[in-house]
């Protein structure tokens, strides 16, 4: 369930009274939160999600210890200045008031607004006192987490359940049966759980709109796209918190629907092989963008695309001098239609001169009108965001606490794989090419993907994998080089004449300026594929995959996605059976408004 439920079968649903007979719910465990699931499954559990769930308490741990080395930090940073000021004015007399510690002048991304207190207005959340120690300063309030679109409330009862020194979760969804189920979840959890979980029957636009700063933890977990709750969450943040934020609409995000994506995100997808990725920086660019409006600014920590969604967590903080580095950090994709090379174009540059730094538009184009490698034409997509999308200090802790606590990771195996995939891509390189895609275009066969990354390596050049795609290599190449690497390969592995106007021949016709080395490189592996570490992983069961959405009816078209089983469970649930198919699919598609599917 979400903000709003889609399609009418759901209400009426919804207006239904719940059943208190025992007899009617099934206990499911996961992690160390159990919830009661009703016979008719008003608020459906999706085993799916175990994944987003696991990597995102490992991330709040991360971020809760990191929050404490930050705010220690700067505790010891005041009390330097104090005894600074102190030695200044019994030698030179009284100094003038240090404004360096007044909110909203920090620009260097430091948690100044951990120290100001929560604003409350009539009807907000009960805040606990925090004790404060003489001497010391006030101490760091425990964290408080709002889950926006909570459902069952599972992923609120772990969070309180599982990460410790949560001080609030507070749990929102504006369907009546999933608050009412929420409810029953955090009763039945037990009196830890009900002290610290709290769920609203509300819009979780208005709440967090409402809410301004006040929470140090949002997420975001919608059916669909995130777009319309992203403005008045990135307002609900508390300065230097954490934005948890999934996507699900990968057919938008990777090229499906180009004027959708555009019409949602503000920017314009293509179809390459890196359109995962390319998915995740749009999301990226789309938060920032609505950040900027209220002079915040986002900086990523993980960034990841798993199963069929993708899942950003960024941080955000309050700085108009740094917003206005945006720019900097944001390109324009141009792929050629033919061989599907790829060039970046960054809106802004920089000049300096003395000591002042002036913001002019980008150099441009950074492409002819024809490819230089094939003499296609280029598609334009973007504004992405070309900035790394990690953080490689983050993403070691959190590797290490997720290995460190393995037995309380449901889905461990995966999300290590994906951590460990990550900790190895190249920080700073955005996009990726496919070697099979090269060959493709060729019409040749493979190098392995050790005699090609050797020969990158061994022409000076950074390579690395893509936990987006097994067969991506992220490379600091220009794509000239690569072409070239390819070319030389094909000098001995000769193909097939193909048509001359063709990409591959095209390619082939020029003589390689760079001469291939490809001897096997120290680095060539990777430190987890050396040690045969899994990084990637199959689906665990057939069918594997997003469920429908709530208030949709299961038919025979949705057997491939979902399995018969559903279709056969589906006939003692269902209401409105003499509904029209076609009137109950346009309800639904009347109906965009995500809902959760936690």
């Amino acid at each position: 369930m979400g903000d709003e439920v889609g399609g009418d079968d759901m209400k009426q649903k919804s207006n239904k009274t719940m059943s208190t007979d025992p007899n009617d719910y099934t206990i499911i465990k996961e992690g160390e939160a159990e919830i009661l699931m009703h016979a008719n499954n008003e608020v459906f559990y999706n085993k799916t999600q175990v994944n987003n769930r696991d990597i995102s308490i490992a991330v709040l741990r991360t971020f809760i210890s990191k929050r404490k080395e930050e705010h220690e930090a700067m505790l010891n940073k005041k009390t330097k200045k104090v005894q600074k000021a102190s030695s200044g004015e019994a030698s030179n007399g009284p100094l003038p008031e240090d404004k360096t510690t007044h909110h909203g002048e920090k620009s260097n991304g430091e948690c100044e607004e951990h120290l100001e207190p929560f604003r409350s207005e009539p009807g907000d959340l009960s805040e606990k006192p925090i004790k404060t120690t003489e001497g010391k300063g006030r101490e760091l309030k425990p964290t408080r987490v709002l889950e926006a679109l909570a459902a069952s409330g599972l992923r609120s009862i772990r969070y309180a359940r599982e990460v410790e020194e949560i001080g609030q979760v507070v749990a929102l969804d504006n369907d009546k049966a999933s608050v009412e189920a929420c409810r029953r979840n955090i009763k039945f959890n037990g009196s830890v759980t009900s002290a610290k979980v709290e769920s609203h029957l509300t819009d979780a636009r208005l709440f967090m709109i409402s809410h301004q700063k006040e929470f140090d933890v949002v997420d975001l977990d919608p059916y669909g796209s995130p777009s319309v709750f992203l403005d008045s969450a990135v307002q609900s943040v508390a300065d230097g918190g954490i934005l948890m934020c999934t996507a699900t609409d990968m057919a938008v995000l990777c090229g499906g629907n180009g004027e959708v994506c555009y019409s949602k995100y503000g920017s314009y997808p293509l179809r390459g092989k890196y359109c995962h990725e390319m998915a995740l920086r749009i999301l990226l660019a789309c938060i920032e963008s609505h950040a900027n409006r209220y002079k915040r600014y986002i900086v990523p920590v993980l960034s990841v695309q798993m199963d069929f969604y993708v899942r950003v967590f960024v941080r955000v903080f309050t700085s108009a001098s740094e917003m206005k580095n945006t720019p900097l950090k944001l390109s324009y994709v141009y792929q050629c239609i033919g061989c599907d090379s790829f060039h970046l174009q960054c809106l802004a540059r920089t000049v300096t001169k003395n000591n002042s730094v002036r913001y002019l538009p980008g150099f441009g184009p950074v492409v002819p009108q024809e490819c230089s490698d094939c003499g296609k034409k280029f598609n334009m997509g973007g504004p992405i965001w070309s900035a790394p999308i990690h953080d490689q200090e983050w993403v070691t802790s959190i590797l290490a606490n997720v290995r460190s606590l393995k037995e309380r990771y449901p889905a461990y195996d995966r999300i290590s794989a994906v951590l460990t995939t990550v900790s190895e891509e190249l920080p700073d390189v955005p996009l990726f090419v496919s070697l099979h895609n090269l060959c493709a275009t060729l019409k040749c066969t493979s190098p392995s993907a050790v005699m090609f990354r050797s020969a990158v390596i061994n022409a000076g050049y950074r390579i690395s994998g893509s936990h987006v795609n097994p067969l991506g290599l992220k490379s600091d190449a220009p794509m000239d080089v690569i072409w070239d690497i390819m070319r030389c390969w094909v000098k001995n592995h000769p193909v097939k004449a193909q048509p001359p106007d063709q990409s591959g021949s095209v390619i082939l016709a020029k003589e390689p300026t760079l001469q291939a080395n490809f001897a096997r490189a120290v680095a060539s592996l990777s430190k987890a594929q050396a040690k045969k570490v899994a990084r990637f992983l199959p689906n665990p069961e057939r069918h594997w995959g997003p469920k429908l959405r709530a208030g949709r009816q299961v038919t025979s078209k949705h057997v491939s996605l979902l399995g018969p089983r559903a279709l056969n469970g589906s006939s003692n649930n269902q209401e409105g059976g003499d509904e029209p198919e076609s009137k109950r699919q346009k309800t639904d598609e009347d109906d965009p408004t995500p809902t959760s599917e936690s």
